[in-house]
């Protein structure tokens, strides 16, 4: 049976390779991406590289819970089925606070909340390929950067003393957090939801971002992994078999990690997180 696989934020990056290497084992990818002219480039190249024409594009900016909800319902549209989802799209915003359209922090959204509506939204398709396969994964990039996140339930936006790099850990804790909530209301039913750390990539990502942090980003450079070592633990968690069964887990280097940090690892937060996540979206699963 053909896998179908979804990667957020696959025109460039991690995203990009993670997209190739899954289309390069046969399966049929969507990438979901913000930018058009950048995804129809990373599709031709994902097809000449990997030979297999099954690649597509929905186009989403996950800062527009109306443009997931959309992408969503083109996806379902489409398939029924949906054996790997990806969540890799995120950013790392300027110093200054910004909110979307639908007045959430722009960080928040983009990171989190993206996350929790995708797959939210798409559980209908991944709870079939469960089903029909025994093995239905979701992988989501989170960061060590979530260490040093100061982590408040009641100012998860940054209202009070927003930075963009706090905005960021924050974000990336939710990840972890969220994914570990996922897996325990998933149990029993072959999805397995694991998070993980890429490593410091040598991308993009941060590069573009004014302040001291791009400074810094510029600086390591020389000692950053490359897109292709970045994109293995993702790839890893999506396709190997000596993941099937483990779920909720945070990885780096494709090995578990066993020590976070005391938020990471408490359920009441994760039960409020989630709450409150359903709550600004609407999205309840």
């Amino acid at each position: 049976m053909e896998r179908i696989s979804i990667v957020t934020g696959a025109n460039s990056g991690i995203g990009k390779v993670t997209a190739r290497q899954l289309a390069g084992r046969g399966d049929r990818v969507i990438l979901m991406c913000r930018n058009m002219a950048k995804a129809q480039a990373a599709k031709q190249e994902i097809i000449q590289r990997s030979g297999n024409e099954k690649v597509e594009i929905i186009q989403v900016d996950f800062a527009s819970q109306r443009q997931i909800r959309a992408a969503a319902a083109q996806f379902l549209q489409q398939y029924d089925r949906l054996d790997v989802l990806v969540n890799n799209a995120g950013l790392l915003a300027s110093d200054k606070r910004q909110v979307t359209e639908d007045g959430i922090e722009l960080t928040f959204a983009v990171n989190h909340l993206g996350y929790f509506m995708l797959t939210g939204l798409l559980m209908p398709a991944i709870e079939k390929a469960a089903a029909q396969t025994g093995d239905a994964r979701i992988v989501c990039v989170a960061s060590e950067a979530h260490r040093y996140a100061p982590f408040s339930l009641d100012n998860l936006q940054m209202e009070r003393g927003y930075s963009g790099i706090k905005a960021y850990c924050i974000s990336k804790l939710c990840n972890i957090i969220f994914t570990a909530e996922l897996a325990r209301r998933t149990r029993g039913k072959n999805i397995f939801a694991n998070s993980l750390h890429p490593g410091a990539v040598n991308t993009g990502f941060a590069g573009n971002t004014p302040g001291w942090f791009a400074w810094l980003f510029r600086l390591s450079k020389p000692f950053l992994l490359s897109e292709e070592e970045g994109a293995e633990t993702s790839i890893y968690l999506a396709t190997s078999p000596e993941v099937r069964g483990i779920s909720g887990g945070y990885f780096y280097k494709k090995r578990m990690r066993r020590h976070l940090i005391p938020t990471a690892t408490d359920p009441e937060i994760a039960r409020r997180l989630w709450e409150i996540s359903q709550s600004l979206t609407g999205v309840y699963y």
